[in-house]
């Protein structure tokens, strides 16, 4: 299958979820996520916010506030993405092809070791990961290659193995439910 192929599968299978199950699946991730020692050692986490069904991340990037670390999430620029730090989580609108971003354009995050959360459509347990065709995340980590990567997914888009291109890189670890 290839990525195109894929990309819509997986969309699909995403839109078959019911909220419930989306909730179930998202505590049950953060629950996985939080417990990380990449969690637990970083300062900062370079988040998200969930998008359509997406894991929703909003209980993670709380409880990291409430832990006393840096929270940023990303804000799309023309073909870059900058991360933004957030201390009002409710300080959001839909920017970039609907996507949930902040809405100052400031402060811009400069911790070059926090930990990213990534998203993505796919993944495999060696961390190769299909995003959503942007590239941003990719074009971001080959200008930031220090940042640890954690990605949250569901147990679907996790496949055996994914065929990469030289540009895509990978995350160091991929977490499923």
């Amino acid at each position: 299958m290839d990525k195109l192929e894929l990309r819509k599968a997986i969309r699909a299978r995403k839109r078959a979820m019911t909220p419930e199950e989306i909730n179930r699946r998202s505590e049950a991730l953060a629950r996985l996520f939080l417990a990380t020692d990449a969690y637990r050692a970083a300062r900062t986490l370079y988040g998200y916010l969930p998008y359509n069904q997406e894991v929703r991340t909003l209980p993670i990037l709380e409880q990291a506030l409430k832990d006393g670390k840096q929270v940023a999430v990303p804000k799309v620029y023309g073909d870059q993405m900058r991360f933004i730090r957030l201390e009002d989580l409710t300080q959001v609108a839909r920017g970039y092809a609907g996507i949930p971003e902040p809405i100052a354009d400031g402060p811009v995050a400069e911790d070059p070791t926090a930990l990213v959360l990534m998203p993505g459509l796919a993944f495999d347990p060696q961390g190769h990961r299909i995003g959503y065709g942007g590239g941003f995340y990719d074009k971001f980590l080959a200008d930031e290659p220090d940042h640890p990567t954690v990605a949250l997914c569901y147990e679907f888009q996790v496949l055996p193995h994914l065929d990469t291109q030289a540009h895509d890189i990978p995350v160091d670890l991929v977490l499923w439910a």
